[in-house]
């Protein structure tokens, strides 16, 4: 198994002050073991930055997410074997990148993003600048998708346009995410120009678009099973990060888009994750919401039971799902505590509270989680204030 929180970054939900009912649904799938503790370990970032994350895991659990050089203002994809052996996955000739999604892959290929040497004639600031590449100014260089194959990085084809994205992988070597058309989209909100559609690339890399729900003009594509199924967002072409792009949620089946119903609310719905069972965690504002009032939290999807809200940390008022193994146990964060989750049986409890309390770092953000149970993301060094990729194992009763 593989994943990230970048349709809706960071920066955004730490400034979220909305409050929001938090119902904890009845648990609809197997209960996994019992879960006694967390051996917690901090990845090393070979390039001097103090800032990294672990952002997808396998089986093997070999890590794949990003860490930053000196500065922080420059970041690479990074791919960390059995918690050690950092290797920096380069670039495409750009400055950045990053894996940046869950990738659904056990055989070594990953998906991410990465900037180009090209500079973006229209200026836009494409998704990879506001929502992966963010901790410095944008830099203007095109980006596209990337997939990583024997030790070596290639861009995937756009459809027609300058930029791409790529999110998610399967076994079968498909990539999802969206990519550019040529089309100039009177939804988009200044300086994004160009229409962009979600894209299904199989193992040449040909790309496929995958249209939109309904009327809407523009789509995305965020995670894919080993069954093909692929979960997204549809909306407007707004600034190409979430928000009106994120007003319905997507599952393509066949190439087709079907409804998934959010939690009531009309801004913000992001589908994160997709586990082998179809079932899906991600986010989704309650009724109420708006552009200055985003109040979504973390969600299961299943076919039998619909959404079902999972609500937040005590004390928290919004919260995302991130990773879905195929036991549904579910990781993101919540806030604006900032601290990782772990959800299983019906009940969300914080990651920090199952690791021991002499621990050396804060557990501020679950990304994945693998079948076996072992969990990576951000945390944060007690001391430094670093923020350092993590890998915690679980340990069973």
């Amino acid at each position: 198994m593989r994943h990230a929180n970048l349709l809706g970054t960071t920066a955004m939900l730490a400034m979220v002050a909305a409050g929001a009912a938090t119902p904890f649904p009845a648990q609809s799938a197997p209960k996994p073991r019992k879960l006694d503790h967390y051996e917690v370990y901090s990845l090393p970032n070979p390039l001097g930055g103090t800032y990294a994350q672990g952002t997808s895991i396998n089986l093997e659990n070999d890590i794949a997410g990003f860490a930053t050089l000196p500065g922080n203002a420059v970041m690479h994809a990074m791919l960390w074997r059995n918690r050690a052996r950092p290797k920096d996955m380069g670039t495409l000739g750009g400055p950045n990148s990053a894996v940046a999604w869950p990738n659904r892959n056990d055989n070594g290929q990953y998906a991410g993003v990465s900037e180009t040497a090209a500079t973006d004639q229209l200026g836009e600031a494409w998704s990879c600048a506001e929502a992966v590449f963010n901790t410095a100014p944008p830099t203007g260089n095109v980006c596209l998708g990337f997939r990583w194959k024997n030790g070596s990085m290639s861009g995937l084809p756009t459809l027609g346009g300058v930029n791409g994205f790529a999110t998610g992988i399967n076994n079968d070597g498909e990539i999802v995410g969206w990519a550019e058309t040529p089309v100039e989209d009177e939804s988009c909100i200044a300086p994004q120009v160009l229409q962009f559609e979600a894209v299904i690339w199989n193992a040449n890399d040909l790309a496929q678009a995958l249209l939109p729900y309904g009327a809407d003009p523009d789509s995305a594509a965020t995670a894919i099973n080993d069954s093909g199924q692929v979960v997204g967002i549809s909306g407007l072409c707004a600034n190409a990060v979430g928000g009106a792009s994120a007003e319905h949620m997507v599952l393509w089946q066949n190439g087709t888009a079907s409804l998934l119903p959010g939690l009531g609310g009309q801004y913000w719905n992001t589908p994160m994750d997709i586990n082998e069972k179809g079932d899906v965690t991600g986010f989704s504002d309650f009724a109420g919401d708006g552009v200055s009032s985003p109040n979504f939290n973390a969600f299961l999807w299943t076919k039998k039971y619909g959404t079902q809200g999972l609500g937040t940390l005590a004390g928290d008022t919004v919260s995302e799902g991130l990773g879905i193994n195929d036991a549904d146990q579910i990781v993101g964060v919540s806030y604006p505590s900032g601290h990782a989750f772990l959800w299983q049986n019906g009940t969300m409890t914080d990651l920090n509270a199952l690791i021991s309390t002499n621990a050396p770092v804060l557990l501020t953000d679950a990304q994945d989680i693998n079948d076996d149970g072992v969990i990576t993301g951000e945390a944060q060094n007690k001391t430094t204030g670093a923020i350092t990729a993590f890998v915690a194992v679980p340990e069973w009763k």
